[in-house]
Formats: C-alpha cells, sequence, structure tokens
C-alpha cells in the first residue's frame, strides 16, 4: 500500500447483449487488476448491460441480491479488492435507477449511489436521449472511505455538476471517481474539458470510466477512461479500445495545491456558498 495513497484500476470494457457474459468479463477484469497491483478496481458505466432506455427495465435487478451485485461482491472478497461496480440498472419496487455499487474487499456493499442527474440531451441532428423516460433520479450524494481516504461517486451526467463535486470536495473527498458513457459527440468536446475542470476547481483526483467504444451498438461510447490530478493534468489516459487504466494515486498532491493555491479558505460564503440539502 502506498503511504500517501493507494493504486486505482480504471477498467475500460466492452459491453455486449449477453448479461452473464458481460459479468463473468468483468469478474476477469477485476482479477487481472488485483494482479496488477490495484487497491481499488472501478468499472465502467452499465457494464452489464446494452446502454439504451429500452435495455434498463429488460437488464434491471435489485441490489444487492442480483446476479451481478453476487458477482461483484463475490469477486472483490476473492480478490481482496475495493470494486467500485460502474453502474447497472436498478430495480426498487416500482423504479429503475441507474446505480453505482462500491463493495469492500470482505465483499460487504459499502455506498449504493443512483445516478443525481439524468441524462435528458437534445442536440439537433446530433443525439436525443431521454434517461428519465424510464429512470427515476436518485436523491442523495454519496462519499466512502478507503483506508481513511475519503472517496465520492458520480455517474455521467453527474460530471457536469460542479456543486456536486464542491460539496463531496468539502466533505474532505480527495478523488472523484465517475463512471460514464459519453458519446460520440458530446465525447470529444467535453469528457476530459469536465473532468479536468472538476480536478481543477475542487484541487483533487478525477477518475472517469468509460465503456470500450463499439461502432456496431446502438449508443456508441467514447470510450477514453482518464485520470486526472489536482493540478487539473491528465496523467493517464486510454484510447477507445478495451484496456485496463493501472495508476498510483498520491493524496499528497492533494494538499500540496490546495495549500498552494488556497481557494477552500479564499471563497466568499459570505456572499455565496454551495450546502448540501439531503
Amino acid at each position: 500500500m502506498l503511504r500517501r495513497g493507494f493504486r486505482i484500476a480504471l477498467v475500460q470494457m466492452t459491453v455486449g447483449m449477453d448479461k452473464s457474459k458481460n459479468v463473468a468479463q468483468a469478474v476477469k477484469e477485476i482479477h487481472k487488476a488485483k494482479e496488477g497491483g490495484a487497491h481499488i478496481v472501478a468499472l465502467p458505466e452499465c457494464f452489464n448491460s446494452p446502454y439504451g432506455t429500452k435495455y434498463f427495465n429488460e437488464y434491471a435487478e435489485e441490489v444487492p441480491c442480483g446476479e451481478t451485485s453476487l458477482a461483484l461482491s463475490k469477486a472483490a472478497a476473492e480478490a481482496q479488492v475495493f470494486v467500485v461496480g460502474g453502474t447497472v440498472p436498478e430495480r426498487f419496487g416500482n423504479k429503475l435507477y441507474n446505480t453505482c455499487t462500491v463493495w469492500d474487499n470482505k465483499g460487504t456493499l459499502i455506498a449504493q449511489h443512483r445516478k443525481v442527474h439524468l441524462f435528458d440531451i437534445d442536440i439537433p441532428n446530433k443525439i436525443t436521449f431521454k434517461e428519465s423516460e424510464v429512470l427515476s433520479p436518485g436523491d442523495k450524494l454519496t462519499v466512502f472511505e478507503f483506508n481513511g481516504a475519503k472517496i465520492g461517486l458520480g455517474i455521467c451526467y453527474d460530471l457536469r455538476f460542479a456543486e456536486m463535486a464542491h460539496i463531496m470536495a468539502k466533505e474532505g473527498c480527495g478523488l472523484l471517481i465517475y463512471p460514464g458513457a459519453f458519446n460520440m459527440t458530446t465525447g470529444p468536446k467535453h469528457w476530459e474539458l469536465l473532468g479536468r475542470g472538476r480536478a481543477t476547481d475542487q484541487q483533487l483526483w478525477v477518475a472517469l470510466v468509460s465503456p470500450a467504444r463499439d461502432t456496431t451498438a446502438g449508443y456508441v461510447a467514447w470510450g477514453h477512461s482518464t485520470l486526472v490530478d489536482p493540478w487539473g493534468e491528465v496523467v493517464a489516459k486510454l484510447d477507445e479500445k478495451p484496456g485496463t487504466l493501472i495508476y498510483d494515486i498520491d493524496l499528497s498532491i492533494v494538499e500540496e495545491v490546495r495549500s498552494s493555491i488556497p481557494i477552500r479558505l479564499q471563497r466568499r460564503t459570505d456572499i455565496y456558498d454551495t450546502v448540501r440539502k439531503n
């Protein structure tokens, strides 16, 4: 274990129509990442199902007793790593959510983040997508701890909302992890830009975890899983193909940046503020 951090693995995997095969591939990648020395393994958004409103109901399962949850719990315990389980379509009562689960190295569910900001966009002649047609939004922010380090979670479209990142940073997070599946329109324009923006304005590490690109899919993901340091520099990035990014997170850089440029102490909270409501 790094004295001031940990080793993270961002798994950029191909997602197909066969749920069991997707889950099996994720489990395989978790064990491979462990062999590479990872302490935390993060999977991409919708790693167990195709991304699309017409698929969410068919592939949805309950957390933590569904097929995917059971597989992630077992893999985390066997590999003895923390697993940030990308996202799965979650069924809860009569509602569906886009949900990220986090499992500790004993296989215990320690966090569950339901996507707060649903992906409803309409770019003329490019892409129209409305998650809200089938999904419900989450209503909580999510932070978990790994060996005393606080880590915040967001999912894809959550990345665009700096207020959410600010609150998690204010609550002590040194890393934010965003499983996401930006598309071929928004990906090249905003994926890296937003990751660098959140890292720079909150002075922390940001990890963006995408599925690999499949040009035959109905929704084509941009890929390019990316890790950004607290200076806003991209320190590691994949291309669009399947792969795993493994990198050592040094949390002392968070303290270095925040003491060098002390914006957290200079905010004019007598004029403005950002507060958690729930």
